[in-house]
């Protein structure tokens, strides 16, 4: 499991990248990720692209993120597998989250 963050030079935009199981071992990465910048001032991107798994707890997290996140830009979550994207649509985050 591993967490990196990038801000994009420039932009309002936040890449959280999560590899691995992405679970509660990694809560703290996590939130350590995002909460550098102030509250309601980035737009986050979820680089799903190296998630392997999944679970509710990750799931709240995201949701911690939106709560936390602009609220115009919001959060988008992209490049998840279809086990993941399926994961995210029965839990109905395609309406609470932009994915791609």
């Amino acid at each position: 499991m591993s967490v990196t963050t990038s801000a994009s030079a420039g932009t309002n935009e936040v890449v959280i990248k999560v590899a691995g199981r992405f679970d509660f071992s990694c809560h703290q990465e996590f939130i350590r990720g995002y909460k550098v910048y102030p509250k309601g001032s980035k737009n986050f991107v979820v680089d799903l692209s190296q998630t392997e798994y999944m679970d509710s707890s990750a799931m709240g997290m995201l949701l911690q993120l939106r709560e936390y996140g602009n609220k115009e830009g919001g959060v988008a979550l992209v490049n998840g597998s279809e086990s993941v994207k399926g994961i995210l649509k029965i839990a109905n985050f395609d309406k609470l989250f932009k994915i791609a």
